[in-house]
């Protein structure tokens, strides 16, 4: 049996060159964070994963060291499902840290399955009963912001140009603006790319009811997360309102536990699970499932680094319900590119999952030097 003896999460951040931001509807980006958790074996394996940093990296990272850490150590390392109950036990079921530690064990997991892969030497998809076939991806991450109609339609026409046949749009700021952006990029890019909206939890209903019908009009895939997480009321409301535009939702939704509920109240048409906030592979599988059998499609949404990436594409790859991977095109994200290349488009808008062992990344960890954890939140709220 092989043994987990050790757990350390690793935080780090880029702090954005002055007048880069991105503003987005949680606020103008000035740092971008992540956690590499690292995973040491008993007999020299290790498996890598990322943790969001849940606008803390600090206390994410002091979490998974000082708490997590003693907590899974001797456990089998290929035991993914007995070390995710015990953290839930102790930690989201009982006197716990809730969404933090649902971050932190995302991390963990992440980690665990790039060792089983590596002990199998088997590629993540193939150990999750996939098959190494075309994605399709759009044009996410932080990117296409609040800015003018005209220079947002020109930064997706570059997406666009690079291969991409969907791209996501920022939304809530206000609603005129918000049309506005949409109907120049849909005038730009014509009938033949997909465009995905995303609101980031910034809109009241009001601005729901006035924006829906234009989404509509310009043919929109999907309003993604209009209201924040917990407000399932607001959710409802829209559903009813909104017949020709799905609304997605999951991003901020942690364990199959609160996607259930999203599931059997018809709130959301669209999940998207980021498999560095739910509770990582282990969980966003069990919420493939319960999607499957309720129709429903799975769009993982990204975080920071190219092991979510790499581990998103993988997880799709093994999905009968399975739909976009989120390409981060940030113009300002080193994370993403620090452990090489992860993911290519293809001319057909396309990516695959790596072939390597696990997650099939090679880590160089002389690179975090180059990245010091910078703590605090990475948004400015008011811009």
């Amino acid at each position: 049996m092989t043994k987990i003896k050790r757990t350390t999460a690793i935080p780090l951040s880029y702090r954005l060159p002055e007048g880069k931001t991105v503003r987005l509807g949680v606020g103008a980006t000035t740092k971008r964070d992540a956690i590499v958790v690292r995973i040491e074996t008993d007999d020299g394996l290790i498996g890598y994963g990322e943790a969001h940093p849940g606008r803390s990296p600090g206390a994410v990272a002091s979490l998974i060291n000082n708490t997590l850490n003693p907590m899974i150590a001797g456990m089998d390392a290929c035991d993914v499902v007995g070390v995710w109950a015990r953290v839930n036990k102790m930690q989201l079921a009982s006197h716990g840290l809730g969404a933090g530690a649902a971050l932190a064990l995302s991390g963990i997991d992440m980690a665990l399955w790039d060792i089983r892969g590596k002990a199998a030497n088997m590629p993540l998809y193939r150990l999750l009963g996939g098959s190494r076939r075309r994605l399709p991806a759009y044009a996410g991450g932080i990117s296409m912001g609040f800015q003018p109609p005209v220079s947002l339609a020109d930064e997706a026409r570059e997406y666009v140009e690079r291969g991409y046949r969907a791209v996501k749009l920022r939304l809530g700021d206000n609603p005129r603006d918000d049309i506005a952006r949409v109907q120049a990029v849909r005038a730009a890019l014509g009938d033949g790319i997909e465009i995905l909206t995303d609101a980031n939890a910034n809109y009241t209903m009001a601005d729901a009811r006035r924006v829906i019908p234009a989404l509509a009009e310009a043919r929109v895939a999907w309003l993604e997360e209009p209201f924040g997480c917990n407000d399932f009321g607001a959710y409802r409301a829209a559903a009813a309102i909104s017949p020709l535009v799905p609304i997605a939702a999951g991003e901020n939704h942690y364990t199959r536990f609160e996607f259930a509920r999203l599931i059997e109240e018809r709130v959301v048409q669209i999940l998207q699970p980021d498999l560095s906030k739910t509770g990582g592979i282990t969980e966003a599988m069990r919420i493939a499932a319960m999607a499957s059998a309720w129709g429903l499609p799975v769009h993982p949404h990204s975080s920071a680094t190219g092991l979510n990436h790499a581990a998103s594409i993988h997880v799709l790859a093994a999905l009968d319900n399975g739909g976009y991977f989120e390409a981060c095109v940030s113009k300002f994200n080193p994370l993403r590119d620090m452990f090489g290349v992860v993911f290519a488009i293809g001319e057909d808008g396309c990516v695959e999952p790596l072939e390597r062992p696990g997650i099939g990344l090679e880590i160089d960890e002389a690179i975090f030097a180059q990245y010091p954890a910078i703590d605090g939140p990475g948004y400015v709220v008011k811009f």
